[in-house]
């Protein structure tokens, strides 16, 4: 075996892990921004608390899906090591 390349197999099982773990991020980050603003709303907030709780909800929402791409892609990375 080459060991400095990489077979398609591997690219192709790269390429499905970084478009899921993308698809899994942006869906996590509409759940916690939703969760957050559906809160305005249940809370009855307007005005400036309002629009410090969209931001927050939005900065939460990124650091959200920051973290789950991180995540996802570090777990498959460990797995390809493992020669799983």
């Amino acid at each position: 075996m080459d060991m400095g390349r990489e077979s398609r197999w591997e690219k192709d099982a790269m390429t499905v892990e970084i478009g899921f773990a993308l698809a899994s991020a942006a869906v996590l980050a509409g759940a916690v921004f939703a969760v957050v603003f559906g809160l305005t709303f249940v809370l009855g907030l307007s005005g400036l608390a309002a629009k410090g709780m969209v931001k927050g909800g939005a900065f939460l929402g990124v650091v959200g899906g920051v973290w789950r791409v991180v995540w996802v892609l570090s777990r498959f990375d460990a797995q390809r090591r493992q020669g799983r």
